[in-house]
């Protein structure tokens, strides 16, 4: 590593590491570059040849080559914390790609690992984060200026897939190659995004579909309630069914309403008051001329509407200049990997109340039965050896 450049190994040059290689070879990043490229196709060794760097087969002679001070873990989701475990143990960086892990007791070790070594940076590839308009949601929840929580729902159904995108690889949809469906696989980031902004959940409740529309073992419709405390709860819909889709977040808080559409447009409705002093004050025929349209509503609440401009294309560039802006100079990490934890425990929780038909703690969850529940799925598969608990 030079004073001003990171040099990156990419473990899995699949789709989302030729992506990464690609801007990277372009110089998106400014502070990093391609170091070497790893994948146990030995085809991919052309594309290595095409960017100038060293290719390897095996992902620890990439680790102790020298050529690399941090890798980006482009690989089965199970294979996260493993080789970054493995990164770590031999002085290198770790970008890990979401989720952190299929399970927690996987990313408890790596997150143990993590805390002991924290001269080396450890991140997580939320992308969205970087988004402006969830940037200031965020903000905007923490400050106060409307209340407490009350609900959130999140419909988020814009992960259509055909059969065909499960068919490509023996590993996807399995509980054994990819630890389930839509919730390992496509909605990680909105499990994170609504517990940055809202907070992490107490408990869940869940009714889940497994191949309910798709030939697969795993759940490809989801719909879970969550109780975040104090009263406040919230829905998280998702699926991997709907051709239209929908993108719809709210949140309803105290003094106020947010409401996110297609991840674009945002409606904030703040009231003059908290809305039970409102409540207070009005009688029946204050509600009636709400009701009809007949009253003026200017001095109980105000709205502002705000439509951002999308920035997809330069999420994952920004999340590996900020890693590596930590790594040169200790600018604060966008997403350290300790908050991966939290979307993986609410996943697994989703799952195992689907599996129970129970309500699942999230605070003192049970991670061995739900690891009892996985092996017994992957089992049952026939294809993959069982998992290790903690």
């Amino acid at each position: 590593m030079t004073d001003t450049l990171v040099r990156l190994g990419i473990v899995g040059l699949g789709a989302q590491g030729g992506y990464y290689a690609a801007f990277l070879a372009q110089g998106k990043v400014a502070n990093t570059v391609l170091g070497a490229i790893c994948d146990t196709d030995e085809t991919k060794r052309a594309a290595a040849v095409d960017y100038g760097v060293p290719f390897y087969t095996d992902y620890v002679d990439m680790l102790e080559s020298g050529d690399v001070d941090a890798i980006v873990t482009t690989v089965p989701h199970y294979l996260h914390p493993e080789m970054a475990i493995a990164a770590l143990e031999r002085g290198l960086h770790v970008l890990v790609e979401k989720p952190a892990g299929v399970y927690t007791g996987q990313v408890k070790k790596l997150l143990e690992l993590a805390a002991a070594h924290p001269e080396l940076t450890t991140a997580i590839m939320f992308n969205q984060r970087t988004n402006k308009l969830y940037q200031d949601l965020r903000e905007l929840v923490a400050g106060g200026s409307l209340g407490k929580l009350r609900h959130s729902s999140w419909i988020i159904t814009t992960w259509w897939r055909p059969q065909g995108y499960y068919d490509q690889s023996q590993w996807r949809a399995t509980w054994g190659g990819e630890g389930g469906g839509v919730l390992v696989n496509q909605a990680p980031h909105q499990l994170d995004l609504w517990q940055w902004i809202c907070g992490v959940p107490k408990s869940v409740f869940a009714k889940l579909a497994f191949g309910f529309q798709r030939d697969i073992a795993v759940e490809d419709e989801v719909t879970a309630v969550v109780d975040f405390g104090a009263g406040a709860t919230g829905t998280f819909i998702t699926c991997t069914h709907d051709l239209p889709g929908t993108d719809r977040l709210e949140i309803l808080l105290d003094q106020g309403k947010i409401v996110v559409e297609g991840s674009k447009k945002v409606t904030i409705t703040k009231l003059s008051a908290p809305e039970q002093e409102l409540s207070k004050k009005m009688d029946m025929a204050d509600v009636m001329r709400i009701f009809t349209g007949s009253a003026d509503t200017s001095d109980l609440m105000t709205t502002t509407t705000t439509t951002y401009e999308s920035a997809w294309s330069e999420q994952h560039p920004r999340v590996i200049e900020n890693f590596s802006a930590n790594i040169l100079d200790g600018t604060p990490l966008i997403a350290p990997v300790g908050d991966g934890i939290h979307g993986v425990r609410l996943a697994n929780a989703i799952h195992l109340s689907g599996w129970s038909g129970q309500e699942v703690s999230i605070e003192n969850f049970d991670e061995a039965t739900y690891l009892q529940e996985l092996n017994q799925r992957i089992a049952a598969e026939g294809k993959f050896a069982v998992r290790e608990g903690n």
